[in-house]
């Protein structure tokens, strides 16, 4: 009899190897072998676990029906009686990185069995779990694989000897937001001091309370005429033409898109919506209070601004990381710019 601790794998339907975003729509299922990361991330436990089996789901189907997937995904761990459940790792993929967090923190929630993914920083997926989840910090893409697998599995095999995790920064792991007691042959008023004195020579110190660091952003000058002026609208409340012809993800966006509005006076019922993190009732009743066309229509006719730009541009908001929204506004920016734009109403919700 084996005395290995079984782990259960799951990856997407990209690393599970049966589709790009063609497939991405594919409903879960579990597969009795090691397919994609779960072979290599094996040969790192060096004979301690072995993967039981993998669980592929589609980034689309998970995310659009994520209590299908659950539900399916739960009943095989609740069959399959794994040790722990290892998801991805996602990298900075979005959709898959909402995933591997929700997948791995209900487990620990509902089944109390630990769970260890992996994702780069920025990440919409890791704010949804690493407060349960051990999540391995990881480069932004999947070139970062032989760097990511080695650091968790060596997390895995710790938990499961009972082996306490060090400080985040020594294991390779994302903060929990944990506050752990520990002690110090110096006051805490003391260790300030020095800091300071440190900071103020120039020397080099290590602060107990790191600060998130955010972008400052100069804002641009007034518009002097706007009389004068082209006005664009630009949203990430999701209003796109019925049927989402370009796919937008309704969260952790992926893409953004922009659509022709040269013969509208408003947005009627040929617009709607696909936003996943806010009530679209009052949105598809009239997507003018998300997209306020009709009220510029209305200033353009008064004279108050010179006219709206041809194209409204459009992405959801909701989980979409850091990295992406700068890659959205850049490209969206360049156009703006090249279209000759002078301001934007940009709407949120």
């Amino acid at each position: 009899m084996s005395d290995k601790y079984k782990v259960l794998y799951y990856v997407n339907q990209f690393f599970g190897q049966i589709g790009g975003e063609e497939k991405a729509g594919m409903e879960p299922v579990f597969k009795n072998e090691k397919i994609g990361p779960a072979v290599g991330f094996e040969s790192f436990l060096k004979g301690n676990g072995e993967v039981i089996g993998t669980i592929i789901c589609g980034d689309n189907y998970f995310n659009e029906h994520k209590n299908e997937a659950l539900s399916f995904i739960m009943k095989t761990v609740k069959e399959v009686k794994p040790d722990i459940v290892v998801t991805g790792p996602a990298f900075n993929a979005g959709r898959y990185g909402m995933a591997c967090g929700v997948i791995a923190k209900t487990i620990v929630e509902e089944l109390d069995i630990p769970a260890v993914t992996g994702m780069y920083i920025e990440n919409p997926g890791v704010d949804t779990c690493k407060d349960k989840v051990i999540v391995v910090s990881t480069p932004d893409s999947a070139a970062g694989m032989r760097k990511a697998l080695p650091v968790m599995a060596a997390i895995t095999d710790k938990l499961m000897k009972g082996e306490e995790l060090g400080l985040p920064e020594e294991e390779g792991y994302i903060p929990q937001g944990k506050r752990l007691t520990v002690f110090s042959d110096k006051r805490g008023s003391q260790r300030a001091v020095e800091m300071l004195i440190a900071r103020l020579k120039g020397e080099g110190f290590k602060t107990e309370l790191p600060m998130p660091e955010f972008d400052k952003v100069e804002p641009a000058p007034p518009i002097k005429d706007l009389s004068k002026a082209t006005i664009a609208l630009v949203t990430s409340g999701g209003i796109v033409p019925k049927g989402n012809p370009d796919r937008i993800q309704s969260a952790s966006a992926q893409k953004w898109g922009k659509y022709d509005i040269t013969a509208l006076d408003k947005l009627e019922a040929d617009y709607c919506t696909i936003h996943g993190g806010y009530d679209p009732v009052y949105a598809n009743e009239k997507p003018d209070r998300i997209v306020p066309l009709d009220i510029l229509r209305q200033y353009e006719k008064e004279g108050i601004i010179g006219k709206v730009s041809q194209y409204f541009y459009t992405t959801t908001g909701t989980g979409t990381s850091v990295g992406n929204s700068i890659k959205f506004g850049k490209e969206i920016g360049a156009e703006l710019k090249a279209d000759g734009v002078d301001g934007v109403i940009l709407t949120s919700t």
